[in-house]
């Protein structure tokens, strides 16, 4: 698991700690990845065993019949060695990455309740590991006061902790400077109500 209880708990208490000074509403998620990448092993033991027979043809002698088992051969090796998941990340375009790792967030914003805020208050912390990538969506009520610029700070500031393997600490200090912002725009309402889980979710 990428974080422990504890990780999980320090997470938690920065939420409601940025959370006491602003209505605005922060949930974190964290992802292994933004996709499976299935497709890629497919595609590339495809590719290599449709050059295989070419290449047998031109090198070697053997029958056509042990040209397909080599063929068959090739594919299934292929599969299964690109099927590993840092192989396989290494032939998905970082373009391709990037855009998967964008709609995911997309995806956990609409689905984490994020829309349904007063105010329209609410920001997302997305992190997908495999990707290496780092995103801070503010919902329409906040994106009208706030530029998305504004968020680079926090983006900076999780993703230095995270090269250094320190996950949770990277949120604490992007929560917390999401909460300085969110508390200059949107202050504290008198009931403190709070919308939606203190909480990291982990996919």
């Amino acid at each position: 698991m990428p974080l422990s209880k504890q990780d999980r708990d320090r997470i938690a208490a920065a939420i409601r700690q940025a959370e006491a000074n602003t209505s605005g509403q922060i949930v974190c998620v964290l992802a292994r990845a933004a996709s499976n990448y299935a497709f890629v092993p497919i595609i590339w033991a495809s590719l290599l065993a449709l050059a295989t027979p070419w290449l047998l043809i031109a090198f070697t002698t053997i029958s056509v019949e042990r040209i397909y088992l080599a063929q068959l051969a090739v594919f299934a090796v292929a599969v299964a060695l690109l099927s590993i998941p840092r192989l396989r990340m290494l032939l998905v375009p970082r373009h391709l990455q990037r855009l998967h790792a964008h709609h995911a967030a997309l995806e956990q914003f609409m689905a984490r309740g994020l829309t349904h805020t007063r105010g329209r208050s609410g920001v997302l912390i997305f992190v997908s590991l495999a990707e290496r990538y780092v995103r801070i969506i503010a919902d329409e009520g906040i994106a009208t006061r706030v530029p998305q610029s504004v968020w680079q700070e926090a983006v900076h500031l999780l993703l230095a902790e995270m090269r250094h393997g320190r996950i949770a600490e990277g949120f604490a200090e992007a929560i917390a400077a999401c909460g300085r912002v969110l508390a200059a725009h949107f202050p504290p309402r008198d009931e403190g109500a709070n919308e939606l889980p203190d909480r990291i979710y982990v996919m």
